[in-house]
């Protein structure tokens, strides 16, 4: 008997299929929600995450995952009497804002069914969504949607810059199902995708209905976000073949008579007598002159129409080569689109359009196109203007990087305007270690971000604030100078950090410098891939489980075994026999037979 198909080879060959036929419709997809290996991928996707051991409306989360539990989700699915639990919201502060964000926990179980419709789902959505798409998608970030920008967006004369209200609260059921139904014709798999929007959430033990919008803090609600989104990608698509027109004439009149005269000039001096110098340098003289009026000259004609589109989940911006009358009636058609087909609403007053010579923001950047006439030479010794017309990408050091100093409590402002590094009370009680581990964190990340601005080396300033206001909080915590702390805590390298020991011996937690925080390489969001679009094998805690036999005490007759689950392993202090094994494993799980695990609970 031949052996069963993985699932993971399965979902690999739908993708490849949609990817060949974008127009294909898949049935019968809730099956493979009934193969016990989707699971074991499902819960490898999620065990390691921070939210695995946060608890929903009940006490179900990572721990104790089993082949049972397995057993008890693809039969209450076959059977139809899975029925998701209701999440439990919580409110977390908004960055850099007094407002609260709601945010919605689901229940381990509902995580764990939620990622296995999201690999099904991924596997047929992911090829066909267009390149303009950037957010939650694998392999893509805000880095390559913003370098997409940086080299579609060149010469670009407006931007129009999109925002839809509450977009991922206000997606609507029915539409949503209408566009999952034109390519997915299972009923069971609709189903359950529309038991999860039904859900409701638990506020103070009171239970609330969702009309609208995607499952807080679910692990579906991005790619279903990105199939409803997917639709406004297809309008833009459609709009852009109906506006774009080539150039009736590349170059404007006065470019190509100032080009003509360079290349009479350049024809002269090859056709002159290489003997008769005074000649020769009275013609150079005058190829200079000529090749400096067609630098200056302006070269495009712009009669060309053109709209390029990025799109970073519900953030998205245009570039529009045409009049601004033009790009009101750009803007009508969108906003009578979003209001009519996806049943949203474009904000008029954060919806802006903007010359491009301005300042467009865009995923925390200020997007403008340069207007430069600086002439660089390239290899070669040929004269160019390089910059011109080129997108410039700026960090809004104001709005983004002083905000973020003052809401941390880095800095104050004196009378005179200037900046000046202070403590941040609330760490004193933390330890050392920890204090420069979050400051060095802060300063990597934003410089990790930021890498693409053309301004970067003004976070120099921010690095040295940053530096002083660690050195100052360390100050406080031991009631002394920061001269004394740098004394303390120099290495004689010219740097000084934190010593902490390790099992391998004594180290140093320097003070990031800041010309070691840009990151070059690009970022990918913290989402997983697609189920597993590269192949597949079978992943080790699958392995363990079927194995039968108990990490702790060695068992092989259990009746069945369990995955017990921690946080995280450094949060373990040895002090019993099953944190000291997975200590010594360095593993986040432990297949331990029932007797044990109870046994582990209990202490």
């Amino acid at each position: 008997m031949a052996e069963m198909q993985p699932t993971t080879e399965i979902l690999t060959r739908i993708s490849k299929n949609s990817l060949n036929n974008k127009d294909e419709v898949f049935t019968r997809l809730f099956r493979y929600l009934l193969r016990e290996d989707i699971w074991f991928e499902a819960y490898r996707n999620l065990y390691a995450n921070n939210g695995a051991s946060t608890k929903g409306v009940n006490d179900d989360t990572a721990d104790g995952f089993s082949e049972r539990k397995i057993q008890k989700i693809t039969e209450q699915l076959k059977n139809g009497k899975f029925n998701p639990t209701p999440v439990r919201r919580t409110y977390i502060q908004k960055k850099n804002s007094d407002k609260m964000r709601p945010l919605g926990i689901p229940t381990f179980t509902d995580k764990l069914v939620q990622e296995a419709v999201r690999m099904i789902l991924e596997a047929v959505y992911e090829p066909i969504f267009h390149e303009c798409s950037h957010g939650f998608r694998p392999n893509r970030s805000c880095h390559t949607a913003l370098k997409s920008l940086r080299m579609k967006f060149t010469g670009a004369k407006w931007f129009i810059e999109g925002d839809i209200k509450g977009c991922f609260d206000n997606i609507n059921h029915d539409v949503l199902i209408g566009i999952l139904n034109k390519k997915i014709k299972d009923a069971r798999l609709i189903q359950l995708i529309q038991q999860f929007l039904k859900a409701g959430y638990l506020e103070d033990w009171i239970y609330h209905r969702t009309y609208s919008g995607t499952p807080q803090g679910g692990i579906i609600s991005p790619i279903l976000a990105n199939i409803y989104l997917h639709e406004l990608d297809k309008f833009v698509e459609n709009l852009k073949e109906e506006f774009d027109k080539p150039s009736k004439e590349k170059y404007t009149l006065e470019y190509r008579k100032a080009k003509y005269q360079t290349e009479k000039a350049r024809k002269a001096i090859r056709e002159c007598d290489p003997q008769d110098y005074e000649r020769k340098k009275q013609l150079i003289k005058n190829l200079k002159a000529v090749r400096s009026v067609q630098l200056k000259t302006p070269c495009k004609s712009q009669t060309d129409k053109k709209i390029q589109y990025i799109r970073y989940a519900d953030d998205f911006i245009l570039s529009v080569n045409g009049s601004r009358e033009e790009c009101i009636e750009i803007k009508k058609k969108l906003s009578q689109y979003i209001s009519e087909v996806l049943k949203m609403q474009l904000s008029d007053e954060k919806t802006l359009i903007t010359h491009s010579s301005n300042h467009a923001r865009f995923l925390g950047y200020d997007i403008s196109v340069r207007r430069n006439a600086k002439i660089k030479s390239k290899n070669g010794g040929v004269s160019l203007r390089t910059l011109n017309n080129k997108v410039e990408l700026l960090i809004p050091l104001k709005e983004k990087i002083n905000r973020f100093m003052f809401d941390k409590g880095v800095i104050f402002q004196k009378k005179d305007g200037s900046l000046f590094p202070t403590h941040r009370s609330y760490m004193i009680h933390m330890s050392d270690l920890e204090i420069i581990s979050t400051y060095n964190s802060e300063l990597r990340g934003i410089c990790n971000y930021y890498n693409l601005a053309s301004n970067y080396c003004q976070l120099r300033y921010f690095a040295y604030l940053m530096e002083y206001s660690c050195l100052k909080t360390l100050a406080a915590k031991h009631n002394t100078k920061i001269s004394k702390i740098i004394a303390k805590f120099k290495d004689g390298k010219g740097g000084w950090g934190i010593p902490y020991e390790t099992k391998s011996g004594k180290k140093r937690c320097y003070f990031a410098k800041y010309s070691d925080c840009k990151d070059s390489k690009d970022g990918t969001d913290n989402i997983s891939n697609a189920a597993v679009i590269y192949g597949y094998s079978r992943n080790t805690l699958e392995e363990r489980l079927k194995a039968k036999v108990c990490e702790l005490c060695g068992d092989t007759n259990a009746e069945y075994y369990e995955i017990h689950h921690v946080h995280k392993v450094k949060d373990l202090k040895g002090k019993n026999d099953w944190e000291r094994a997975m200590i010594a494993k360095r593993r986040k799980t432990l297949v331990l037979c029932r007797n044990c695990h109870h046994k582990v609970h209990n202490q």
